[in-house]
């Protein structure tokens, strides 16, 4: 049975998104990744090509909002900005929460933002393997990309 994992964000529009996409493509089969934001803005645009330039395709995704999953059951709820952690709701069941603290990338000047999401989408991916090598006991040779 699959892990389940919801990266929580203010807007659902960058790092959660970023997350989600890359511990599917990192961790494969063994994890069912979700998104949501507790005041949800749209998808960034940026987003969806930093993450085309890692072999993702995250076009036509949607910000959801938080509560679409309360009364859900999740083994990890992870927060990736500090604002989210502040007002994560409460999800029921046993499950772990962490906390992952990224800069917000739609934040940067326009002329550096691609660079900036690039930086906080190769954190992310770091971050990710380090939890399912170090916290979760996979080997490193079973993770994709």
């Amino acid at each position: 049975m699959p892990y389940r994992v919801l990266f929580l964000c203010t807007g659902n529009s960058a790092r959660s998104q970023m997350a989600e996409a890359l511990l599917l493509l990192i961790g494969g089969h063994d994890f069912q990744a979700e998104s949501a934001g507790t005041y949800p803005v749209g998808l960034n645009p940026v987003t969806v090509e930093a993450l085309r330039e890692v072999g993702v395709d995250w076009q036509g995704r949607q910000s959801k909002r938080a509560s679409e999953f309360m009364g859900q059951s999740f083994d990890y709820v992870i927060t990736v900005c500090d604002r989210a952690k502040e007002s994560c709701p409460v999800f029921p069941g046993p499950h772990k929460l962490l906390h992952w603290s990224f800069d917000d990338p739609a934040a940067a000047l326009p002329e550096h933002r691609l660079k900036e999401f690039r930086r906080i989408r190769d954190q992310i991916a770091d971050r990710l393997r380090t939890f399912l090598i170090d916290d979760l006991k996979l080997e490193p040779a079973s993770l994709h990309s």
